[in-house]
């Protein structure tokens, strides 16, 4: 046998080892003689899924907590680069908005909960704020970062070769932060989803959260638990979409 071979073809396998161990134990708790009122079936919670799907239930709330971290982390994420350019590239602005930014960075989100609800209601406006709040500040800090470590050297053969401001940017200080910003957009996907689990608690009748929200009050665990296993799987997927661009735009890490 070519263990070598037959090792290749079952590495894709081994990320998915605990996953089927928990869905292992999850099942042998919920066998006949177990108290499961707490804990449903693997097969109730796939039939509550199933009659979800069949109604549009599932579907329509899965695109209303999507579309809720999307604008949250576009925006979040926009100003996030934006200032970190600008403190990054400009020591005058780097002297006046870095120290604000790192105290603000302090403060947790949840805790500014309140005051977001007073300054803007309950409305859709401050569950996209609340994502963008969060998300903000590990895309500034790893794109801040990116710029400052960049080899000064490097910006300076540049100049000395009669590259303008603008080729500078796109051909040393983008290429050189780019990694950084990427560590950091992948650390905010976890921000944004953490986030939204919060902000769709307040006041809303629709998402993912509302779903669970209405599932505890009717003690209607296996919605609960879907619930749950939706957001890992969004998470899961928004984690392998940043593992994708992360190798398209950084090849050189292949070599």
């Amino acid at each position: 046998m070519d263990w070598k071979k037959t090792g290749n073809l079952l590495k894709p396998l081994v990320p998915w080892l605990i996953p089927a161990l928990i869905l292992i134990l999850w099942y042998l708790t919920t066998l006949p003689g177990m108290n499961n009122t707490l804990m449903p079936s693997p097969d109730k919670v796939l039939k509550r899924t199933v009659d979800m799907i069949g109604n549009g239930q599932l579907l329509e709330y899965i695109t209303v907590s999507a579309g809720r971290a999307g604008k949250g982390l576009l925006l979040g994420g926009l100003i996030g680069l934006l200032l970190a350019f600008m403190t990054g590239l400009n020591r005058g602005l780097d002297l006046t908005l870095n120290t604000t930014i790192q105290m603000l960075r302090t403060i947790p989100v949840l805790a500014a909960i309140s005051l977001m609800i007073i300054w803007f209601g309950i409305g859709e406006r401050v569950k996209v704020y609340m994502v963008a709040f969060g998300v903000f500040f590990p895309i500034y800090i790893n794109t801040y970062h990116g710029i400052k470590t960049i080899d000064k050297g490097l910006m300076e053969m540049g100049r000395v070769y009669g590259f303008s401001k603008v080729k500078i940017f796109t051909e040393i200080i983008l290429p050189g932060a780019l990694p950084s910003i990427l560590v950091g957009f992948k650390l905010s996907l976890g921000t944004m989803w953490l986030l939204l689990i919060a902000s769709e608690q307040i006041a809303t009748d629709a998402g993912i959260g509302y779903m669970a929200m209405s599932a505890r009050e009717l003690m209607q665990m296996d919605k609960i638990l879907l619930s749950i296993i939706l957001y890992a799987i969004l998470g899961k997927l928004s984690d392998a979409a940043a593992g994708f661009l992360d190798r398209k735009l950084i090849r050189w890490r292949e070599v």
